[in-house]
């Protein structure tokens, strides 16, 4: 791309914004940006903003409508946050950006407070049932467990943040919403959500159904090799029932989630059928006027099935392989108001894994890796005022432990693994005015090698033989420990102005990272890259200007290093898959005649795909462009339709992405929605 065009989007933007200033009406509320917003995750219980040590964002259900979701995943909603780096790599694939100087794995995802997979499901759920997403920047939090994910990198920690995905609760409107698509790629897109009340019960319900012919997304003389276009259907079925008891806080809630995506990926034999569950069931009652009791148990069923070929030299089906994943997270907290802005939070958890992976090369199903694992956890954590200040201690004792019947198709000779080890958090925030507040946190994190990590999901004679794409095993690694620290400052300097800075700074030791061996076939492996240090500066700025204009910037700056005296080819080398710097830029306005724009811009600097001097690639810089218009096209008592266009890569900016995928370029997707 040309390094002019972002100085002259800018200048676009700025004349934009100029226009938009310039109109008659109001349409919209001012944005006062105060720091009052009410939060959940810190505490799992709702709390203000300023009584929070943690720097937090939070998206609301409008913030997400503005924005291009360009592969349909749900780390995009984070996309431009400080901090934070989203790289998912196709429709059909995960995202493996990075958080606060670290990999996709060390910022843990939650649903309504319970953990889930960081990869596989924001691809599967859909954003229609959420009413916010909370994401808390910074150490690892006490409050919540590591997920016990054995596929894509494995083990999942909150050392670097953690994002929460909050589901709508409480229906104040019955309200239907049925959409229909149509975009680039010959793909077409229909959903319908409903919403309502009798009673005390309230419920949400909705379904979602995409087909595309999609598009090559692999680099030239990739592993990836696509002689057709890629099709794939996903299908999504979603159900969120609440009953409230006598009072807002004694209620029971049932969600249940469904995703079925099929489809190839441009060669014959190359198929794939992936099933994704997901079951929440929640219990809250406050037991006395200071006590809030909270029960959380979830089920979470991944079910990925795909066929293999020789590619290039045999396009046959060589084998049909497979992961299955069974994990049931478990949570019991209570929760002590005392004192002014005295918080005592007191819980256990509890997790279980069921790890299966298989090869089928003649339709007879043959085990490669066979695991378990569990995870039970002991947390206190105590938050309380004086003054103007806010202060807050907090432990954890873990158990984890791991069980091995098969790795890489063997009995391995150490069949169980168990560790025993605490983590301890502690913060504090200063709030010397309404519009002023300076905070300050630390916290430590342990993750155990997953048993893909360990067993691959190739043998390890696999390496280099062509068509076996995926993981080579690696018994040797160990677990890993971290400390994270963070500092930093939020100011109102004028309405309608908010300004923040933060600085981070992270230690791994034996840091496990994926780290390519092979690009084709296409073969990773996990290794333990020694010590590494991770530390950045963000820069951030939100102004509502006037009722029908408001915008963002911000920059992260961020430098890594991993230092293993005894790999050279490691040693002074970056963190896989965080960029040097990440700037965003942008804007909302609300124009005549119902209209609405959304314009984003995004400079990502320089990258790599692995720790190894001799075996990386880098990717970047580049820019993205991405805008979105919608318009209200009719409305009357009780109904309302809305058309919206995504233009997605303004620029038709094709860059190349790890593991030999690429941006596909410009593309477009437009729909309507009818709401009654």
């Amino acid at each position: 791309m040309n390094k002019a065009m972002p100085l002259l989007l800018a200048a676009a933007l700025t004349l934009f914004s100029g226009w938009v200033l310039a109109a008659d009406e109001a349409k919209k509320t001012e944005k006062n940006y105060t720091l009052q917003e009410m939060t959940v995750t810190s505490t799992k219980i709702v709390q203000p903003e300023k009584n929070i040590t943690q720097k937090t964002d939070v998206l609301d259900e409008e913030t997400m409508e503005n924005l291009v979701l360009p592969n349909r995943n749900l780390s995009e909603i984070l996309r431009y946050l400080p901090g934070t780096f989203v790289d998912t790599l196709s429709r059909n694939d995960a995202n493996w950006g990075s958080y606060g100087g670290l990999g996709p794995k060390y910022n843990g995802y939650l649903l309504d407070g319970l953990p889930i997979d960081a990869f596989v499901d924001t691809m599967s759920l859909d954003a229609a049932p959420l009413e916010k997403v909370e994401v808390q920047r910074g150490p690892a939090s006490v409050m919540y467990s590591n997920y016990l994910s054995m596929d894509f990198a494995g083990n999942q920690s909150p050392l670097a943040g953690i994002t929460n995905l909050v589901l709508k609760d409480r229906i104040e409107q019955p309200m239907t919403r049925i959409g229909l698509g149509y975009g680039s790629y010959n793909t077409y897109n229909g959903r319908i959500y409903h919403q309502g009340k009798q009673g005390n019960f309230h419920y949400l319900l909705g379904a979602g159904y995409e087909k595309s012919d999609y598009t090559d997304y692999g680099t030239e003389n990739s592993w990836l090799g696509m002689l057709d276009d890629p099709e794939y259907q996903k299908t999504k079925l979603y159900l969120k029932t609440t009953y409230f008891f006598d009072r807002n806080d004694h209620k029971v809630s049932l969600f249940l989630h469904h995703t079925q995506h099929t489809g190839d990926v441009g060669r014959p034999n190359r198929d794939y059928d992936h099933r994704y569950d997901t079951v929440n069931l929640t219990y809250t009652n406050r037991l006395t006027a200071q006590v809030l009791g909270q029960f959380k148990i979830g089920y979470r069923h991944y079910n990925r099935r795909w066929g293999s070929d020789n590619y290039p030299t045999d396009l046959r089906l060589s084998s049909h392989d497979g992961v299955k994943q069974k994990i049931l997270p478990a949570d019991l907290t209570f929760s002590v108001n005392h004192g002014p802005n005295g918080l005592l939070t007191l819980g256990s958890d509890y997790q279980t894994a069921v790890y299966e992976t298989y090869t089928e090369p003649d339709g007879t199903r043959n085990k490669v890796n066979e695991a378990e694992s569990y995870n039970f956890g002991l947390y206190a954590q105590e938050k309380m005022g004086w003054k103007d200040w806010i202060f807050r201690v907090g432990g954890r004792f873990n158990y984890t432990g791991h069980r091995y019947t098969l790795i890489s198709g063997a009995v391995p000779g150490e069949k169980e693994k168990t560790w025993a080890n605490g983590l301890w958090s502690l913060g504090v925030k200063y709030n010397p005015s309404q519009n002023l507040a300076f905070y300050a946190n630390m916290g430590t994190s342990f993750q155990a090698p997953s048993a893909k990590s360990v067993g691959g999901t190739l043998k390890a004679s696999d390496q280099g033989v062509s068509g076996k794409n995926g993981q080579l095993p690696n018994p040797d690694l160990k677990p890993e420990k971290g400390k994270s620290y963070d500092m930093g400052a939020e100011i109102i300097p004028v309405t309608g102005l908010r300004l923040g800075v933060r600085g981070f700074y992270t230690v791994l030791d034996d840091a496990i990272v994926e780290t390519v061996v092979s690009r084709n076939p296409s073969q990773s492996k996990s290794v333990n890259a020694g010590k590494t240090r991770s530390y950045g500066l963000e820069l951030e700025a939100r102004q509502a200007i006037g009722s029908r204009l408001e915008g963002f910037s911000n920059f992260t700056y961020t430098q890594s290093e991993i230092q293993n005296n005894l790999d050279p080819d490691q040693d002074g080398n970056e963190v896989p898959f965080v960029p040097d710097y990440v700037f965003n830029l942008g804007l909302t306005g609300y124009l005549p005649w119902d209209f609405k724009v959304s314009a984003y811009l995004q400079a990502v600097g320089k990258y790599y795909d692995g720790t190894s001097k001799s075996g990386r690639r880098s990717f970047g810089p580049y820019e993205t462009v991405n805008l979105k218009i919608q318009k209200v096209l009719f409305k009357n008592k009780g109904y309302k339709a809305e058309a919206h266009l995504d233009l997605i890569n303004l620029t038709d900016n094709k860059y190349e992405m790890p593991w030999q995928f690429k941006d596909p370029g410009f593309s477009a997707f437009a729909g309507v929605d009818l709401f009654f």
